[in-house]
């Protein structure tokens, strides 16, 4: 994970020792794709301790020998779906304004859920001690009940 996140050139490079613990006490609302022994993507994220309905994402990254395939929405498709069976109905996600792959991908997200995407500013250049971008908060959700999506399913037919 320390890797792809260093080679991505583009996330904030968290230490080795962070990734590790993460996979340890974050796992169930993680994921890491493999291609063999190989990881080839993750999400980290976490439930928010004062709103245990929601998932926070941290991070999403791919290799990029796996770009452009589709693999950080199935990763989150497949983490949403984990999440909400355990009775998570938001997820929350902070990007930069110039991240147009990250808005994508949530927007996307949002969209096959039949989910509304809420954009507020949540953190400025002056929280950060090294002129960082400001981070935009996406709240998506509330996710469909299990009875409201198979019914959505069912109508799709």
């Amino acid at each position: 994970m320390w890797r792809l996140a260093r080679d991505s050139q583009v996330l904030d490079v968290n230490s080795p020792y962070s990734y590790v613990l993460w996979c340890r006490d974050f796992a169930s609302t993680s994921v890491v794709a493999r291609d063999g022994d190989t990881a080839c993507g993750f999400i980290t994220g976490y439930t928010r301790p004062d709103q245990p309905d929601t998932l926070f994402v941290w991070q999403v990254a791919v290799d990029h020998a796996y770009r452009g395939l589709g693999l950080a929405r199935r990763m989150l498709d497949g983490l949403g779906d984990r999440v909400a069976a355990r009775g998570c109905r938001y997820l929350e996600a902070t990007v930069t304004p110039g991240n147009t792959a990250s808005t994508r991908m949530f927007e996307s997200f949002a969209r096959g859920r039949g989910c509304a995407v809420a954009r507020s500013p949540l953190f400025t250049p002056e929280h950060f001690p090294d002129g960082h971008d400001p981070e935009v908060l996406f709240r998506i959700g509330p996710f469909p009940s299990s009875a409201q999506a198979a019914e959505a399913a069912g109508k799709a037919v």
